[in-house]
């Protein structure tokens, strides 16, 4: 497992020693730096960005930091090293030698759920785009570009499995990934909320707040998984995700704090008048970002997540750590669903509720942030508290889908919902006062009014460093 750093493909996974896969990645590489150049970060391509690269997969000293400009970033294939004698953690198969090789009666759940995951991430890239050319900061804008990068890295991740392991149809596969593109009508990505428009650093935060997090625990789930290079390969993703959940959980309470001071600070306590962002903004932005990533975890009752649980493909949240019970054959889920026009509970085969079980672990998460963003306001000396909304309202997959619910959860009729959407949703005059306070700030040591300045720089320096040359 030593890292061939300089290899054109840097990699851990001894890739010269497979001459016809190398050469098909090769292949890929040129149509991967394309698709950057064309959809990647605009108008930076050629800018010193101080960044951190993957070097290696041990716990200390993994990454280097160093300036480099993007499209020379050193993109690479990294996978935690394998455990000797490790088995099939959950499911049917539980106990047996995990995969090393692809099963035939999964081969197509496999493929999906790798190809499902891979669309993410040159999604978001796409998504944020034209963020750079409104950053609050060099520090954010610096922050901005190293997400940007690595969703690329995990890209290649993805690549690589369905190189490896899926042949022609995987080769298909990983070209189609830089064929769709997000919010195209015609070839849109997979899953809707990697269509949402992400054109404000407000939008940003919030989507590395709440998707970015759905992607932390959809990569744990996989990350227990019997087919070893898989598993193996989300426990390094892992290692780098954990960056991207920072940016958008301290963003998000930048601005709570900024707008907290600003609330003190203003006579009538309407931050508006001081450039700032009101609480009723930021609080439909959580509603919006909050249910769409709710339904990136799938429909609460869902046969396939019984059958990737039995196949031992996904298992649940620290499977290994959490849970002593592995097969969950005959436990049942407490699921609350809409019968006869009503809300009513149902007692559920746990395996088929898998997604409302991984759910809940991701509620909690946030939960937990939103605890940490209401102390901010709370130390201002603001009354007023930020919240979650229930996990039924604004949904499009699942349960809930096609019926219409408020924040506390309370089924409404769909005329009620449309009469008070502008008071739960972003409405464009909201999203357009937001793009008003979207103004670049690039002076080292500068930052926008609307948000404060971060606790401490990256990797020990100081706020002030210039983290791009522009």
């Amino acid at each position: 497992m030593s890292a061939q750093l300089y290899e054109r493909i840097p990699n851990n996974v001894n890739l010269s020693e497979d001459k016809r896969l190398q050469r098909a990645l090769e292949q890929w590489l040129p149509n991967y730096l394309d698709w950057w150049r064309e959809m990647g970060p605009d108008g930076f391509q050629e800018k010193d960005v101080y960044l951190r690269t993957a070097v290696s997969v041990q716990p200390d000293g993994w990454a280097n930091f160093d300036y480099v400009k993007m499209p020379d970033y050193r993109w690479g294939i990294f996978l935690k090293p394998a455990a000797p004698g490790a088995t099939v953690g959950f499911g049917d198969n539980y106990g047996q030698p995990v995969y090393q090789e692809v099963p035939g009666e999964f081969r197509n759940s496999l493929r999906r759920i790798i190809v499902t995951q891979g669309d993410t991430e040159p999604a978001s890239v796409e998504q944020q785009r034209e963020l750079g050319k409104t950053c609050p900061s060099l520090y954010d804008l610096r922050n901005l570009f190293q997400v940007n990068v690595e969703e690329g890295r995990h890209l290649w991740a993805m690549v690589y499995l369905l190189h490896k392991y899926f042949g022609r149809d995987g080769r298909e596969e990983a070209e189609a990934l830089l064929e769709r593109r997000s919010g195209n009508p015609d070839k849109p990505r997979i899953l809707e909320a990697f269509n949402q428009p992400c054109d404000d650093w407000l939008n940003f935060y919030c989507f590395t707040m709440f998707t970015d997090r759905d992607g932390k625990y959809q990569l744990a789930a996989l990350a227990e998984s019997g087919f070893e290079p898989l598993a193996r390969t989300c426990q390094f993703m892992l290692t780098e995700e954990a960056h991207h959940l920072f940016v958008g959980e301290t963003g998000v309470g930048r601005i709570v704090k900024r707008t907290g001071e600003m609330m003190k600070a203003s006579e009538d306590g309407d931050v508006r008048s001081l450039g700032g962002i009101p609480l009723d903004i930021l609080q439909k932005h959580i509603n919006f970002w909050f249910s769409y990533s709710l339904d990136l975890f799938g429909g609460e009752l869902s046969s396939n997540s019984a059958d990737f649980f039995a196949a031992g493909l996904k298992g649940r949240y620290k499977e290994a750590d959490q849970y002593t019970e592995h097969l969950v054959r005959d436990d049942v889920f407490n699921l609350t669903v809409v019968e006869d026009g009503r809300l009513a509970q149902r007692e559920v085969p746990m395996r088929n509720a898998l997604n409302e079980v991984l759910r809940g672990e991701y509620v909690r998460d946030c939960e937990r942030a939103m605890t940490r963003w209401n102390k901010y306001l709370a130390d201002a000396g603001v009354e007023e508290r930020l919240y979650l909304p229930s996990t039924r309202f604004h949904r499009h997959v699942g349960e809930y889908a096609g019926h219409s619910f408020d924040v506390r959860g309370d089924m409404i009729a769909p005329e009620e919902f449309e009469q008070r959407r502008a008071g739960w949703l972003p409405t464009i005059e909201d999203r357009e006062y937001v793009r008003s306070l979207m103004h670049p700030v690039t002076e080292p040591g500068k930052i926008a009014n609307w948000i404060a300045p971060p606790a401490q720089g990256i990797k020990g320096l100081p706020f002030e460093f210039e983290y791009v040359r522009l």
